[in-house]
């Protein structure tokens, strides 16, 4: 199984892109940026993992903000499905990381 550690880029999707963008705001540069930054928390997401394996990520921008993104790697890229800011329980499991 691929861990994100072998992963050596992004593959964007422009749909997920413009859905991201129009529904929460968040731009294909913050979702990486939070990939690099620390602390950062991925987990299997085993529920919407049916085609895929898909997981979720708890991280933040340089800027402070704080995501919730859902990805799956595919070949040796990360393709973001979708990113949002945390919800206030996603927030406190972060922040006691």
């Amino acid at each position: 199984m691929m861990s994100i550690f072998d992963c050596t880029g992004f593959d964007w999707d422009k749909a997920n892109v413009e859905k991201n963008w129009q529904k929460h705001r968040v731009s294909p540069f913050e979702c990486e940026e939070a990939f690099f930054n620390e602390p950062f928390y991925v987990n299997e997401d085993e529920r919407h993992s049916e085609k895929e394996t898909r997981y979720y990520a708890l991280g933040r921008t340089s800027a402070g903000r704080l995501l919730f993104i859902v990805f799956t790697i595919r070949g040796r890229l990360i393709r973001v499905v979708s990113a949002r800011n945390m919800s206030r329980k996603e927030r406190e499991v972060y922040k006691s990381l």
